[in-house]
């Protein structure tokens, strides 16, 4: 069986993204109660930083797959006519897409 049509990707993707998000909010939730910044300043400079940047950068692409690819199995498994289908998952990732260049504008204003 080929893995591509058999949906092991889609999971693997799935597991992945989802394992990342649960670190990511682990780290920060963490980081935010032993040593919370003491001012907005301290915090624009710790998400700055060049580490978190790029962790955060790599959260909200995983974000957007994870939701993706959520969005695109239901969409699969239960809109059957493909007219709308195809219009649900157009507007799906039309919405993904802005929610990340919005992101990427924010992110582009810590450096």
């Amino acid at each position: 069986m080929n893995r591509q049509l058999s949906g092991f990707r889609a999971w693997m993707w799935q597991r992945v993204s989802a394992v990342y998000l649960a670190l990511y909010i682990a780290y920060v939730l963490l980081r935010l109660v032993v040593s919370p910044p003491v001012d907005h300043d301290a915090l624009v400079a710790w998400m700055g930083g060049l580490p978190m940047w790029l962790a955060t950068a790599a959260f909200l692409v995983m974000l957007l797959l994870h939701a993706w690819v959520g969005v695109r199995d239901v969409v699969l498994d239960y809109l059957k006519p493909a007219p709308l289908r195809l219009l649900v998952l157009l507007a799906v990732q039309a919405f993904l897409l802005a929610c990340g260049l919005w992101a990427l504008a924010v992110l582009v204003k810590l450096l």
